[in-house]
Formats: structure tokens, sequence, C-alpha cells
């Protein structure tokens, strides 16, 4: 019984077969057949590398939701040189809650105030294609440049030349709400309703705003990154001139396969004018950066394809090309099986027999080719012996 039961399961198993298999004595190949599997399977091994780089390809993918964070401080970042003396300029801190941040964290360092053509240059064309191509900003927090010229080189000391400038760098840590960072005439002193510069001691005529921002970033600084300010380079064209960068700070939390970190992102508008006070045109000269904190943050995850999903797509190449191939294959030969019997009837419709044309033209009778007929022997051979025999 149970052999019997193991039999019918089995004869149940190979009726629900949906590849037969055919015996190779009824399986005929052909030379064309040959040639469309070699072509398949050439496009098949092109298409499954061309979709390994895809499978081993990231990209990031961007949230955005609200920053809860409100209590926590911001780092600001800061490094930029200033063509005037360092007893001549202050820089610090002014929140909207007229708080005035400690610059405790920033030094004050003479050297002299030489452009880089070269390396300036280069950040500024990297800056104008990052405005113009924001797809470009994934390649760096993927890869964040770490070969790329990101920072500048040190600078040469020589001590016979004049150090008429000043290098203001380091770090401060400001409330998470909109301020305003500025570099003026005068140290800054504290004051009931704010602060104030003491500009009363420094001559006009030695006011020289020129700068380079070497780097400017919020929160936590990663080494390798490139912002917006970064290799920006001003020059005055008088002695009482204002620059004015206004920065819209946007949160983000970056977790790539090489780094996670809280960081900032930011944009900027630059505005620079003289302050002529006989023309109406009021202000401090110096150089202020007012700076907003957005309130939403982004999240930028980097994602991989999963490797089920990288099998589907191979098997959905193999596939498609196989079925694709076969069916191609079916068409042509279909169509060279139809011209080719329609020519081989129009070639033995021309050779037919001349003669035999002419035979139906006379009598409309085609004679028969082939041997006589036997004579009938049960028949009388003549009407004289019949009279014989009836005598």
């Amino acid at each position: 019984m149970r052999r019997l039961t193991k039999k019918k399961a089995l004869h149940l198993v190979k009726g629900l077969d949906a590849f037969p298999k055919v015996p190779d004595s009824y399986v005929e190949t052909t030379a064309s057949g040959g040639t469309v599997s070699l072509m398949a399977f050439t496009f098949m091994l092109i298409l499954a590398f061309l979709e390994f780089f895809v499978y081993r390809e990231t990209w990031m993918h961007y949230e955005y939701e609200v920053d809860k964070d409100f209590k926590s401080k911001l780092r600001l970042n800061v490094d930029i040189t200033v063509a005037m003396k360092c007893q001549y300029i202050g820089a610090d801190v002014l929140d909207l809650a007229e708080t005035m941040v400690a610059s405790d964290g920033l030094n004050y360092e003479p050297v002299r105030f030489v452009c880089l053509f070269v390396l300036g240059r280069t950040l500024q064309h990297i800056q104008e294609r990052l405005r113009e191509e924001h797809s470009l900003q994934h390649v760096l927090f993927k890869s964040l440049m770490k070969d790329s010229p990101s920072s500048l080189p040190p600078r040469e000391d020589h001590p016979s030349a004049p150090q008429a400038a000043c290098r203001i760098h380091g770090h401060l840590y400001v409330n998470k709400v909109a301020g305003n960072f500025h570099i003026t005439v005068g140290k800054a002193i504290p004051h009931p309703r704010g602060h104030a510069h003491l500009a009363a001691l420094v001559s006009h005529d030695s006011y020289n705003f020129s700068h380079r921002i070497d780097h400017l970033s919020f929160g936590e600084k990663l080494h390798g990154t490139i912002n917006p300010l970064d290799g920006t380079e001003k020059i005055s064209p008088d002695h009482n001139h204002m620059f004015q960068y206004f920065i819209t700070i946007v949160p983000t939390k970056l977790n790539t396969y090489q780094i996670a970190a809280d960081t900032h992102q930011y944009s900027v508008t630059e505005r620079e004018r003289p302050i002529n006070h006989a023309a109406g045109s009021h202000g401090v000269s110096g150089i202020f950066m007012k700076y907003d904190i957005s309130s939403l943050m982004v999240r930028v995850t980097e994602q991989h394809m999963p490797f089920w999903k990288f099998l589907v797509r191979l098997c959905g190449i193999v596939g498609g090309i196989f079925s694709t191939t076969g069916m191609l294959h079916g068409m042509m030969g279909f169509l060279l099986d139809v011209l080719c019997c329609h020519f081989q009837l129009g070639l033995y419709r021309l050779k037919e027999d001349p003669l035999l044309d002419q035979h139906a033209g006379k009598d409309n009778v085609i004679p028969a080719v082939g041997p006589s007929p036997l004579p009938n022997t049960h028949a009388p051979s003549s009407p004289l012996v019949l009279e014989e025999s009836v005598s």
C-alpha cells in the first residue's frame, strides 16, 4: 500500500512538471540558433557586469523633521584673515537676546595678508559649481572630499616682511538663536544694552577690511568638507567699507558608511557697500555675519541596494534576454521560411517542360507517360473467326 501511495504521489508530481524534458534525439541544433545564443549570453554578461556596478553604488536619502533640540549650544568655527593689525580690531558675537558671547576661544595671530590666487581660485570655482549643481553635494557627503584642497596650506613666516594683517581663528559656542558675528574696529567691551567697541583711538586712514575667509562652519567640524564661504576673498576699495553675509543655518544629521556626525549646512547671501554719511550710506565699517537657524532639521542617510533586489534584477536580465532572443529568433526563422518557399515556387514554374505546353495548346490533352496498356485476351480478335465458329 505504501508503495502504491508513493507511486501515485510521484505520478501526481510528474504531472505538475512545468519544465518537461525533451529527449536529445528530438532536439535539432542550427547555426543560426547557436549565433543567437552566443549573442544572448554576451548581452547577459555585459548587463550583469553593469548591474554589479549599480549594486555597489550608494545614494543619499534626505528626511526632514522639526529640530527639537533648542537648549544645546551651537559651535561656530572661524578662520579669517583681515588686512589690519590685531590691536586695531575685535571680534565677538551678539545674539538676538542681546547676549554678548565671550570670545575667549578666538586667537589673534599677526600675519601678512597675501592673496592665495591658485588655491583660492580653485575653492571659488568649486563653490560656484556647488551652487549650480546641487547634486554634487551627494559626492561630498559620501566621500567627504578627503583628497581635495578643503583647507588652505600653512602660512610661510617671513621675519623681515611687515605683519600688517591679523588672523582670527578658533571656535565659539553660541546660543541656538539668531545672532551676529562681526569684526570691526576696536576691542569689544561689555555694555548694559549689549556691547561697544573702542574705535575712537584708531585713525580712519588705517581702516582696511579686506579679508579672506579660510574657513567658516557651524557645528561639529568635519575635516574634508567644503563650506560655502571657504576660500572667499574680498578686497576693500576704500577705507570705510561694510561687508555683510546673511547666513541661514540648517541642522544636519549625517550618517554615511564612513562617518556619523551632527553638523550644520548653511546658505549665504553677500552684500557690501561703502560707508559715506554725507551720501546717506550710514553704518559701521567692518565684517558682519548675520546668521539665523532654521527650525527644520535634515537627516542625511547613505543607502545601499539590498542583495535580494540585486538578485531579482539579475534574474530579470537573464530571463528577459532569453525570452526576447527566443522570440526574435523564431520570428526571423518564420519570415525566412515564408520568403524562401515563395522563391522556390517561382523557380519551379519557370522551369516547366516546353513540349508539354505545346501539346496542351493544340489538343488540350496531356499525353500519358508510361507503358502502354496490355491487350484484352477475352475480346475477339477479328469478326472472321467469330463467323467460323458459328457455322
